[in-house]
């Protein structure tokens, strides 16, 4: 399930990890490396698979079906260009993000976004995320009551200061970005 969640496919993989890990904590009968192994893994050949899928019909399907989805042409470079100058970074922190995690490794493959830098951030993400939830599951699940509500309370105010200045950031600069993206797209869509 989580590759084909890393593929593009909106399912609750995240959920499966967290799930797997606290049955490996409550029944004994999982080892939670296995979990661990296989969540990464499966991330990371799902991601690889989205990104191909991106790579090879991302960019035209983009272009056709973007503005019936909000993204007009403008929009579409910006992300492209985003992804293209930042997208090691985008694949990485995107893993712990839900909805980024479903559509980064299509958006760096649409981007082309060179394979390598993208194997390397993709790998690294697919580690982290799978050992961090995979652990953290394991060691909150006995005392899952005691840690939820300030955990989830710091979390939320943590996403909240996030997207605010991530928002900020783009609204500051968003003409300068859309600049870029344009010169840089200026001669057709940018080489690898």
């Amino acid at each position: 399930m989580i590759a084909l969640e890393s593929a593009g496919l909106p399912l609750p993989g995240e959920t499966v990890l967290i799930g797997a890990a606290i049955y490996a904590r409550s029944n004994g009968v999982i080892h939670l490396e296995y979990i661990i192994f296989a969540a990464a893994s499966g991330a990371i050949i799902g991601d690889n698979l989205g990104y191909f899928i991106g790579y090879k019909f991302g960019f035209s399907a983009l272009r056709r079906y973007g503005p019936g989805l909000g993204l007009p042409p403008q929009k579409q470079r910006l992300i492209q260009y985003l992804f293209y100058k930042w997208g090691g970074l985008v694949v990485l922190f995107g893993r712990f993000i839900t909805l980024l995690r479903v559509f980064a490794a299509l958006m760096a493959g649409a981007s082309h976004l060179p394979f390598l830098r993208f194997f390397f951030y993709n790998a690294l993400g697919g580690v982290l995320w799978a050992a961090c939830f995979g652990y953290g599951a394991y060691i909150l699940t006995e005392n899952f009551e005691k840690v939820q509500s300030p955990t989830a309370k710091i979390a939320f105010v943590i996403l909240l200061i996030g997207l605010f200045f991530i928002w900020r950031f783009y609204k500051k600069n968003a003409q300068r970005l859309n600049e870029e993206s344009e010169a840089l797209f200026a001669n057709g869509f940018p080489p690898n």
